[in-house]
This record gives structure tokens, sequence and C-alpha cells, in this order.
């Protein structure tokens, strides 16, 4: 594909040299030859010659007229007009008509069967498929074709040339667009904003903890059970000093573990289970 594309710019190339020393009937077969080379989509370039534009005051009006078409123009256009202008081959019938579908893709994206039809004047679904492949492969658009709910959905078309009139309504959409990003650009901002600031708050928290953690951690844990008093937890203390009748050991510990503020005394009786808070 990328090979197809260099090919064309250079072919596209050589016709701008050869136009800038034609004339007259010579001019308007080389416009012909343009609009039916294969790759050749823009045509800015040529009609911006001076010796090209000359082609509207002369005899190759029609053929001058026609180049405008395919600049600017779709193949609705150049039916209304057909009586006026050349009559043109299937591969310029073809152009055309790729062109037409980038004019429709740059207003919308999922393109119905029935609109693409009558626009491009198809008789039937298989020649309009054939058209729209032919146009991937000619990398003027890429997309896919929904069978099932029949519609063409583009994901990238290439541009138009640009008319002058047109120029003043491109730059206030793009002064719109600008407008927009400023907003969401101020949006984001306080977002930001807000995220430093709770950051802070949490940092400042965090630390505020670990400065008074150690001092909780000082504190003497004494657990009172039937009268008797017992070291912190993870002290073993003897069962001589438990109203038990078998030796064991006592030991008090996290309850549950993930919460040291919570110390279980484990005895080998449930009663004797008590709680710190």
């Amino acid at each position: 594909m990328s090979a197809e594309v260099k090919v064309t710019g250079q072919n596209q190339e050589q016709f701008l040299l050869l136009a800038k020393s034609a004339k007259g009937a010579a001019l308007a077969t080389l416009i012909h030859q343009v609009l039916e080379a294969p790759g050749v989509y823009v045509f800015g370039e040529l009609l911006d010659m001076p010796n090209v534009r000359e082609l509207a005051e002369s005899d190759f009006a029609s053929t001058f007229r026609l180049l405008t078409v395919f600049a600017y123009g779709t193949y609705a256009d150049y039916l209304a007009e057909a009586r006026n202008l050349p009559p043109l081959t299937e591969a310029q019938k073809n152009k055309l008509r790729h062109l037409s579908v980038v004019t429709l893709a740059a207003k919308v994206k999922c393109i119905p069967y029935a609109v693409l039809l009558e626009a491009l004047a198809l008789r039937n679904v298989r020649q309009l498929e054939d058209l729209v492949i032919e146009a991937v492969y000619a990398d003027v658009l890429r997309g896919s074709l929904d069978q099932r709910n029949q519609r063409l959905e583009v994901d990238y078309s290439i541009g138009r040339d640009i008319q002058r009139q047109d120029l003043s309504a491109i730059a206030r959409t793009l002064q719109e667009w600008c407008v927009g990003c400023e907003v969401v650009l101020s949006g984001i901002e306080e977002q930001v904003s807000r995220a430093n600031q709770h950051k802070e708050q949490q940092l400042g928290l965090k630390q505020q903890i670990e400065s008074e953690a150690p001092r909780e951690r000082q504190d003497l844990v004494q657990v009172e059970l039937k009268g008797l008093s017992f070291l912190p937890w993870g002290c073993g203390v003897p069962a001589a000093c438990l109203p038990l009748r078998s030796p064991q050991r006592a030991f008090l510990c996290p309850w549950p573990a993930d919460n040291p503020r919570f110390m279980t005394l484990h005895l080998p009786h449930p009663q004797y289970r008590s709680h710190l808070l």
C-alpha cells in the first residue's frame, strides 16, 4: 500500500510539471488524463495554475468546469450538469463516486446503503459494495461494510480540496473547537487541584496518626478478669495465678488479628475470654 501511495505522488508531480507548459487542447487532454489516473484525488494545485484558469474563458470551459466538479463536487453534481460537461469514462465515474463517498463520510460516519445508492446512482448493493472495496484498496477511505444493518461504517477518509469561500466556515469551526478545548482544560485543572488538596489532607492525617501511634503503644494494657490483673498482650501468665483446676498457661493476644486495640485472653474455657476496647 505504501508503494502505491508513492507512485501516486510521483504521477501527480509529473502531471503538474506537464501542465505548467501546456495550453489549449493539449492542456484539456492532460486534465482528462489526470481525472482518469488512478490514485490522484487532489486537484487544488492544478486549479491554481494560471494557464488552467484561462481555460474557463476558452473553448475548453467545459473541461475546466469538469475539473472543478472533481475537486469540489460529487457525482450528483455531475449528473445535474451532464449536458454541459464532457462524458466520463468508467474510471472517471468510479473516481468521482469515490470522492462522493468521501464527502458523505465528512458529514456522517455511518452511511446507509440507501443513501449511497441514491447519491452514486448505482442499481444494486453488489455494485455499491464493489465500489467501496475498490475505494478501500485505493486508500481513499477505511471502514467496514455492515451487511446486516445495510450501512457503511467509515473510520477514516482522505481530505478533499477546499474552496476559498469555505475558509471562513472552517476558521469558525476551529475557533469553536479551541473554545471547547479551553473549557475541557479548565475542568481538568480544577479536578487536579481538588485531587492535590485531597492528597495533602490525607498526608496530614497520616502524619498525625503516625505521630500519635507511639504514645498509644506505650500505654500499659491491662485486663481484669475475676479480680486478677494481667500484663499486656503477648506476655504469658502462669496458670497458678488463675482459679483453674489444671496447670496451664494463659496468653493475651490481638483479636481479631487485624486490630490490636482488641485483645483476647486465650484460656481453656470460653468464659475467661474478654475484649479490651
